[in-house]
């Protein structure tokens, strides 16, 4: 499944914005325009989701409260709106719709409360829920919380729970993965830097975990060909999780490293690939580019759909990138890259123009037509938001 449209009101950087999305979501636009916060939509839906921690109050708590999450630039309305349909591919009919308006409690504790939840099964042509509903008016405690992190509530369209609740995001920094061992156990929640992506390796299956590992060795042999073999290795005396590659060495037997020798960026791209393999769900990465040179960040867009293809489940993937070089691959669909133009009055989204696709048609790059548009105008643009 995948999110195949987002519809926002008064979130963060943006006013008003609704856009269509495809299976790869590539996320472009000048410093300070709003990429982290348009990406933070899907995790603030895993955070009401999720099935430990979760919640409506606490995703909103997290965030600085409403007054955070509101758009600067809303004026008379002072609700949030978050709207989703999914879809199960990009060509299918969506199937559901699921909505979300919150604001401010009017009195009292000023508490996060849901103005407006609807459920609507797309497929069927029918509401599954819609509150307000008359337990609400009885209890109105009871709109402190969403529908869809109640287990009781949510039987009917419990799969856009468990969809939301498994959503990733990856900001892996190789460092916290390198030196784990003297930094100790503790991890941020929901480990968004990859620092326990060892561990994760190491909870799969013996036959899963080799026949991953085999698939990403070989598509990172494209971007790093010295690597011959990828494997699973656990420390005989500290019983700690490693990955261990051979490299082409000019002296034979000397080419095995172990994960806290690889580069930074083939660190990133490991967790990269393995993520791709291992949910079902939607994928987060912000500028996977980072610590990679020019020649390997070209190939970023292939392996993506090289590990898209070969997984159980094709994980719906957004990308925040401001790299020339990723979108320089001239396979990079036009309806895949959103970019982001700020202004007084909040971040606009644009999808690409009939004339950028007629172009890019014609053989140039997302780079070339569209990359150069996200450039701020002047100063103030840069501290807008």
């Amino acid at each position: 499944m995948i999110i195949s449209k987002i519809k926002l009101r008064n979130w963060k950087n943006f006013r008003e914005a609704e856009v269509r999305l495809r299976e790869r979501v590539y996320v472009i636009g000048p410093n300070a325009s709003g990429k982290s916060n348009f990406l933070d939509v899907i995790r603030f839906l895993r955070d009401i989701a999720k099935t430990e921690g979760g919640g409506f109050q606490k995703a909103v708590k997290d965030r600085g409260g409403i007054t955070k999450l509101r758009s600067l630039a809303a004026r008379k309305d002072p609700s949030v709106l978050v709207e989703v349909e999914l879809a199960s591919d990009p060509e299918s009919p969506p199937k559901w719709l699921y909505s979300l308006e919150f604001k401010n409690e009017g009195s009292g504790l000023r508490r996060a409360m849901v103005s407006k939840e609807i459920v609507t099964d797309l497929i069927a042509g029918k509401v599954v829920l819609s509150r307000p509903d008359a337990k609400d008016k009885v209890d109105g405690d009871r709109l402190t919380q969403t529908a869809l992190e109640q287990i009781s509530d949510n039987q009917a369209f419990r799969e856009i729970a468990e969809f939301f609740g498994a959503a990733t995001y990856l900001h892996l920094v190789p460092q916290l993965l390198k030196y784990s061992e003297l930094l100790g156990g503790y991890k941020l929640e929901n480990d968004p830097f990859g620092q326990g992506f060892l561990e994760n390796v190491a909870k799969t299956t013996e036959k899963t975990r080799k026949s991953r590992l085999k698939r990403m060795g070989e598509a990172l042999r494209v971007c790093v060909p010295n690597m011959q073999e990828l494997q699973f290795e656990r420390d005989q005396i500290t019983g700690r999780p490693h990955l261990e590659a051979r490299f082409e060495h000019w002296r034979p037997g000397a080419g095995w490293q172990r994960e806290d020798q690889f580069s930074d960026g083939t660190l990133r791209l490991l967790g990269i690939m393995w993520s791709l393999l291992e949910g079902d769900s939607v994928l987060l990465l912000e500028e996977p580019e980072l610590s990679l040179n020019e020649d390997i960040v070209g190939r970023i867009h292939k392996l993506i759909w090289d590990m898209q293809r070969s997984a159980k489940h094709r994980r719906q993937v957004f990308i925040t990138t401001h790299s020339n070089a990723l979108l320089s691959d001239k396979s990079i669909d036009p309806r895949e890259v959103l970019r982001l133009e700020p202004s007084t009055n909040g971040t606009a989204i644009h999808e690409a123009t009939t004339e950028e696709k007629n172009l890019i048609s014609s053989g140039y790059s997302i780079a070339e037509v569209q990359l150069q548009k996200v450039k701020p105008k002047n100063i103030e643009q840069l501290i807008l938001f």
